[in-house]
């Protein structure tokens, strides 16, 4: 390039906004989730329309306690209609029938239904001609009904392995988006690899992470001492989770024989929790509840060890979870069953495969602390910011 000249202008997009189907709700979900952080980002570039989780199976009675919770959570998600959360992005409540409705009948009043509501709240957001983002399969039921610049389908775990919904209403959803979106994007490589061919545009890009943010709160608590007040009573060495606590993810039998080996080791345990009271009755055991996304770091850098006792169900062999490069730019020392992401980061996380394992390589991690930058340095790049511009680009 000659001296003193520009760079060519970015190509303006086909579109002038986006409506995200998304998989979680905003108001009381965990936002460090893919499609949250990515419309977070793609907001500093146009409105975007964050329509709250439409639901893939119905709460069942049977749940008891957490029938009551889900009904109540959602009933004051919808009470919130639409809301402007900051500039540029707009949240969303529509009232609609989770998994798409049943029956002919019912499936073409949920798609009208959800279709006005969403057009109308796009409308009052400024977007007329939205990029199409589909993070919950049922989203599909109504991307016929808009006349969208491109789509993109986040295709970021197996949801028809998804406990308590219908997989083959689920698997006909994902069939018809891989057919008809621009993009597909992937952010495990086991489902990439496995799917890549089911679309001529499949993407991979993986999650990101707020490394600053994250970083930050590792040095605070490393140099100042700075911790969550709720923590200050508990005694180290503390090993910490951060994520939802059920058995669709998690696995209470490794994690309870591994509390009960380790009795001079603190558990500190924050997020939602569907599993059965008394499922842990360890007192070193510590079930704090869920903490909102801002707040999450300090736990995180609170801690000595952070743990991922995952179970070897289909969904986690092809999940890659957000929470493991936060881990990582916290600094401490990580410990996880596995599944075939971690590979890719195999220098910075023990693996093991059984509760005594597990709990050998809490202790070693606990008496080598060592590694805290490298491990830092392996996600510095890994961006939010830089995940959103890879796929933004994409689309152009």
């Amino acid at each position: 390039m000659k001296s003193g000249a520009t760079s060519s202008p970015e190509p303006a997009p086909e579109f002038d906004g986006v409506i995200c189907f998304g998989g979680v709700d905003w108001w009381y979900h965990n936002r460090g989730h893919y499609d949250l952080q990515m419309m977070r980002e793609f907001s500093t570039r146009l409105p975007v329309l964050y329509v709250n989780s439409i639901g893939m199976r119905p709460p069942k009675v049977g749940e008891g306690a957490m029938f009551v919770k889900r009904v109540t959570r959602k009933l004051k998600s919808l009470g919130r209609g639409l809301v402007k959360v900051r500039q540029n992005f707009f949240v969303f409540s529509p009232v609609t029938l989770p998994g798409g409705g049943k029956g002919k009948v019912g499936s073409f009043l949920a798609r009208t239904s959800l279709s006005l509501q969403v057009k109308y709240a796009a409308w009052r957001s400024g977007i007329k001609r939205p990029l199409i983002w589909v993070a919950c399969p049922p989203g599909a039921t109504v991307i016929d009904d808009f006349e969208t610049g491109r789509i993109v389908y986040q295709r970021t775990d197996r949801f028809e392995d998804f406990k308590g919904v219908n997989p083959e209403k689920i698997k006909s959803f994902d069939r018809k988006l891989k057919e008809q979106s621009d993009i597909v994007l992937f952010c495990a490589r086991e489902l990439y690899d496995a799917e890549k061919k089911q679309n001529t545009h499949s993407l991979f890009v993986d999650h990101g992470v707020d490394f600053d943010k994250f970083e930050q709160a590792g040095v605070l608590a490393d140099d100042q001492g700075v911790e969550p007040e709720d923590l200050q009573g508990i005694s180290r060495p503390r090993v910490g989770f951060i994520g939802g606590i059920d058995s669709h993810t998690f696995d209470p039998e490794l994690f309870t024989a591994v509390a009960k080996s380790l009795p001079d080791f603190q558990f500190v345990m924050i997020g939602a929790c569907s599993l059965p009271d008394g499922w842990c009755p360890f007192d070193n055991v510590h079930l704090l509840g869920q903490r909102p996304y801002e707040q999450v770091a300090s736990y995180m850098a609170a801690c000595d060890v952070l743990i991922m006792p995952w179970n070897q169900s289909d969904w986690i062999k092809a999940c890659n979870p957000v929470k493991m490069k936060e881990y990582l730019a916290v600094g401490r020392p990580v410990v996880s069953t596995y599944f075939p992401e971690v590979d890719y980061f195999k220098e910075h996380i023990s693996v093991a495969r059984t509760a005594e394992e597990f709990a050998e390589k809490i202790r070693e991690a606990m008496e080598s602390q060592s590694g805290t930058e490298s491990r830092r340095e392996r996600v510095r790049q890994h961006t939010w910011s830089a995940k959103a511009t890879e796929v933004w680009k994409a689309l152009l």
